[in-house]
């Protein structure tokens, strides 16, 4: 399923890999065959415009007006997905008269009540919330579900807390009608690296949250490279493109450290630090006694937070040291603040030596 932005050239390379293994691959362009129902989508849902999301996120939802009605049942899986078992044991999984199959989000170890607003506001029940990556679709009973689902569509769109789009839509309608898969089916790597899984099993990964990294003694980070590596898209051009972006992730660091020495300059450090991140970054930054740490998380440290830099405006630049980075930066620039100035994101100090991995998904992107 794709649209107009899939070239010749990338055409070409899917027939070439699926002929190599004796299989055929059949193209469907969603955005032609089903441009009135997109227009629809769109008016529906306006803000997934304006996201990390685009409307291809919602082609899913689309499956019963682009295949041929004698297509009864269908496999969908994000691309960032590796099968690294045979699909056919997914296939042969029956799932009765449900609309689908998924494995729930909370056997991945997803908090659901704290990630999905779908869920705090009770429309989904915490252990029902299932991860739309991989699905078994039962086609025939989701070509009468038009109706419900726009009207999943209308509520998801009524409130921007809802941020998953087409994945709120699918658990509105059907977490109350779908096979749990076990986690085998859909597991994410992100979540299985946490809990110390070190060895690469015959399951479905998924490279959920950007969860790909440079290091290459990781078995995840060789399980992807090991498939990529057999495709016709690993070539001179993707080495090129891994090189340049690398030497930009160097310059970056270099105009970083430039950046960093130039807004110290006759200014004292001040920390943003959850409590239990105390230590291990008093011994990383050198902290002294003297220095002022706020701790991040407790109730009101963030109004205190402002309180103290709009005391020491000019005086101080605050070192912010929590894994939200971006939202936090984000409301601190609202409240009047220049980062590299007022505050720096004190994570863009560390690295593998911190257990902090660099992440390679820019370098991924840009492939």
């Amino acid at each position: 399923m794709h649209d107009n932005t899939l070239t010749q050239d990338n055409r070409e390379k899917f027939v070439y890999i699926a002929g190599r293994y004796g299989q055929v691959v059949k193209f469907y362009n969603v955005e032609k065959i089903c441009a009135d129902k997109i227009k629809e989508f769109l008016q529906l849902m306006p803000s997934i415009t304006s996201t990390a999301y685009s409307v291809a996120s919602l082609y899913r939802l689309l499956a019963p007006f682009v295949f041929d009605k004698d297509i009864k049942k269908f496999i969908y899986l994000d691309a960032d997905t590796i099968v690294d078992l045979n699909i056919n044991e997914l296939w042969q999984i029956c799932i009765g008269d449900h609309i689908l199959a998924a494995v729930p989000e909370f056997s991945n170890g997803v908090d659901t009540n704290d990630s999905f607003f779908l869920c705090r506001n009770n429309f989904v029940k915490i252990e029902d919330y299932f991860n739309a990556g991989v699905l078994v679709i039962n086609l025939e009973k989701m070509r009468n579900e038009n109706e419900h689902i726009c009207q999943g569509m209308n509520l998801i769109a009524s409130d921007l807390r809802y941020r998953s789009f087409d994945q709120d839509v699918l658990n509105y309608c059907f977490s109350n009608d779908y096979v749990k898969l076990p986690r085998k089916f859909n597991r994410f790597v992100n979540f299985a690296q946490e809990t110390g899984e070190n060895i690469v099993e015959k399951k479905i990964y998924h490279y959920v949250g950007a969860s790909l990294t440079l290091d290459i003694h990781n078995e995840f980070n060789r399980l992807w490279l090991g498939y990529f590596a057999k495709t016709p898209w690993f070539s001179v051009e993707t080495i090129s493109h891994l090189y340049e972006g690398t030497r930009q992730i160097f310059i970056e660091r270099q105009n970083f450290a430039i950046q960093v020495s130039a807004a110290m300059s006759g200014k004292e450090r001040a920390f943003f630090i959850p409590p239990e991140n105390l230590d291990t970054a008093k011994k990383i930054f050198a902290i002294s006694d003297s220095e002022e740490i706020i701790a991040a998380g407790a109730q009101g440290s963030f109004q205190n937070l402002i309180d103290s830099m709009k005391k020491s405006r000019g005086k101080k630049i605050f070192f912010i040291l929590v894994a939200d980075y971006r939202t936090l930066g984000f409301e601190l620039t609202k409240a009047g603040f220049v980062e590299g100035k007022d505050f720096l994101n004190a994570l863009a100090f560390l690295s593998d030596a911190h257990s902090i991995p660099l992440n390679s998904y820019p370098l991924v992107h840009m492939i």
